[in-house]
């Protein structure tokens, strides 16, 4: 099994993620910034970690392969959203979404990128969204970073998949969160009543796709969206 770096696992996709990595035999390293890890991760090995801060993402990396070798899988899964409309929207507020959900995930794979090209072997697993391919009244600044991150995975797919090693982009849509639930129970009605499934998705639900992708069985993916959004993107 492998060493996988989870990004964001106190909550969440990324602790649903980490969870499911650790059922496989994966060791697993989780960071968390300002909300401690839950108890059920206590046996795996854990960073503290801001991941707009560029000094601060090469140490967690190097504490992490210190304990646990280097980084086999990386799991770029923190992020944030912070919704304004664009006629109200100053540059500090754009470029915090860009710095933290898509330059966050160019500073980690290039923090990871030396001991996976040694091997000649890795995964690289992005969480995007499906607003990244849609759009969002309110959201250019979070839409753009995630977006980013299809060109970005893609671009590295192309570039490293010679040395065995693959990037893949994860796009979730409404997912019962807490950015969600501080959404407010209206919107997330409204929101449901565009999904055809009915009904907003798991955390466990985008865990499962990040355990297939860490998996064996995924050696021949490279440069994949893989939507979980219920089929609310359908069509894009």
């Amino acid at each position: 099994m492998s060493h996988v770096l989870v990004t964001g696992a106190a909550s969440g996709i990324g602790f649903a993620s980490a969870m499911r990595l650790i059922a496989d035999g994966h060791d697993v390293t989780a960071t968390y910034h300002g909300t401690p890890l839950p108890v059920e991760l206590a046996g795996c090995a854990s960073v503290q970690l801001d991941i707009t801060d560029a000094a601060g993402i090469q140490a967690a990396i190097k504490e992490a392969e210190a304990h646990s070798g280097p980084i086999e899988v990386l799991v770029a899964n923190a992020g944030a959203t912070r919704d304004m409309l664009l006629a109200r929207m100053d540059d500090a507020r754009f470029e915090e979404m860009l710095n933290t959900n898509l330059t966050s995930a160019f500073r980690l794979t290039k923090a990871v990128l030396p001991s996976m090209m040694r091997a000649r072997q890795g995964r690289l697993i992005f969480i995007s969204s499906i607003v990244g391919l849609t759009g969002g009244p309110g959201q250019t600044n979070y839409a753009a970073s995630k977006a980013g991150l299809i060109g970005f995975a893609r671009s590295v797919a192309r570039e490293l998949g010679s040395r065995n090693i693959t990037a893949n982009v994860i796009l979730p849509g409404a997912i019962d969160t807490q950015l969600l639930s501080e959404a407010g129970e209206n919107r997330r009605t409204q929101i449901e009543s565009q999904i055809p499934l009915g009904r907003v998705g798991r955390p466990d639900e985008v865990g499962a796709v990040v355990q297939f992708l860490a998996s064996s069985g995924a050696s021949y993916i490279n440069g994949a969206l893989i939507t979980v959004d219920g089929g609310l993107g359908m069509g894009i």
